[in-house]
């Protein structure tokens, strides 16, 4: 498996002095349990691990006979077989949606038993949270939100010598090209697998295409049940319908959303409560086009005209029902769709970087901006090219009208600054937030 980058920050929430119980946000299959159980083996002398998911076994009671965290604890422990104990021991609550009294109980831990180390986790906690109001211990807990693998995860794992050559780069100049071709080619086998942990895992012990692609359709299957069971009969076909649609929405050239394609008569006010749900469900990300390029971009957002992206660039090449053999040859009538894949890739990198929405620009038909970035009070527009081909108007139309201080540019061509246009490799997409520290604006 997979060390990931977010075990730095659950190792400063252990030793913070007012820490609170842990809430790890994120979609299904991102690696959530797995990197808890980990964290819990590296850093604390045992993990005593609940899964409240369906509540076979009625864990549940524990949580609804009492709100006293010593008599919680005490529960627990002859269910874990032994004593937990006060800051040595992690106790995980898995899928904790699932059960409202011991999401409740967070309050009383983060009040009355702070000495314990409580870490939850829930694949579908956002959209439990936006229906059951006062009873979540709003202030009394501590977020963290995961995301799927990025490719410096991924290349962590697959080669750790060029993981290593990538973390050393901490200036703007060409990267001498064997390193550029090897990063490339751990990024092809990144770019069919996606970062989804368990794929990845295939991609990277196996290299088997056909397991690769089987892993992801379970995923992709799993959606699909959970957009039955977690909704209502009248919600679940408007999501399927959304999700499905998505491969059609990000074939058109400017990726804005249609409901037409949805279905054929398809009304706004029909699939917002769908599109809602997969913003929830961690499944989608969406892509406000702002009005005008000033800050604060929120407050000029068209909340009418987004575009959807899928949370992870694998599952949108098994959605979009895409061989994986397309990413290694050539393909004449594969040409306009990789520049789709490209901007999903870029948008997951960088909400994993930031943590925040993105927005895009429009100027009519004239020139559009894929996304905007606003970072440390500047608005950076930023461009993404699939390959070398780099012709485009969009951004040298953008300088023209707001003179930013830096243009950003993701390509298949070398890094590389030229004046504030910066140009950045694909595969160091992960490296935007360090290169910007470093640039010459």
């Amino acid at each position: 498996m997979f060390e990931r980058d977010i075990i730095s920050q659950l190792a400063a929430w252990k030793t913070d002095t007012n820490r609170k119980p842990l809430v790890v946000h994120g979609a299904r299959q991102v690696g959530k349990t797995w990197t808890l159980k980990y964290f819990g083996r590296e850093y604390f002398d045992d993990v005593a691990y609940f899964s409240l998911d369906k509540d076979e076994s009625g864990l549940c009671d524990v949580f609804r006979t009492t709100k006293d965290p010593q008599r919680i604890i005490q529960h627990l422990s002859f269910l874990h077989g032994k004593k937990i104990e006060p800051q040595t021991t992690l106790l995980i609550l898995d899928e904790i949606q699932e059960c409202n009294e011991a999401l409740n109980a967070l309050k009383y831990f983060c009040e009355e038993a702070p000495e314990y180390a409580v870490a939850c986790a829930g694949s579908l906690l956002g959209i439990y949270l936006n229906h059951v109001g006062k009873s979540f211990p709003v202030g009394k807990v501590n977020h963290l939100y995961m995301y799927p693998l990025t490719f410096t995860e991924f290349l962590r794992t697959k080669d750790p010598v060029m993981h290593e050559y990538m973390h050393s780069i901490d200036k703007v100049e060409p990267l001498p090209q064997i390193f550029f071709d090897k990063l490339r080619e751990s990024f092809t086998a990144y770019s069919i697998c996606g970062g989804m942990p368990e794929p990845a895992t295939l991609m990277v012990d196996f290299n088997d295409m056909e397991r690769v692609d089987s892993a992801l359709q379970d995923i992709l299957n799993d959606y699909a049940l959970d957009f039955v069971k977690h909704t209502t009969p009248t919600l679940s076909p408007r999501i399927n319908y959304v999700w499905n649609s998505l491969p059609s929405q990000l074939a058109k050239e400017n990726r804005k959303f249609v409901y037409q394609l949805v279905r054929p008569g398809a009304r706004a006010r029909e699939y917002e409560d769908a599109i809602l749900w997969l913003e929830q469900a961690g499944l989608v990300n969406k892509v406000l086009l702002s009005k005008a390029p000033k800050l604060p971009l929120k407050a000029y957002d068209d909340l009418g005209t987004f575009k959807l992206y899928t949370l992870d660039l694998g599952v949108l090449r098994k959605l979009s029902e895409l061989d994986a053999s397309i990413l290694l040859l050539p393909t004449p009538a594969y040409t306009e769709y990789k520049g789709a894949l490209a901007e999903n890739y870029i948008l997951q990198s960088l909400t994993a970087q930031f943590q925040m929405p993105f927005r895009y620009w429009t100027s009519g038909n004239k020139a559009e901006v894929d996304f905007l970035l606003q970072y440390i009070n500047q608005i950076y527009p930023i461009e993404v090219k699939a390959d070398q081909n780099i012709q485009g108007k969009s951004l040298i139309q953008y300088e023209k009208l707001f003179q930013p201080a830096c243009r950003i540019r993701y390509s298949m061509l070398n890094l590389k600054q030229d004046g504030n246009l910066l140009n950045i490799p694909l595969f160091l997409a992960d490296k935007t937030r360090e290169l910007l520290g470093v640039i010459n604006v």
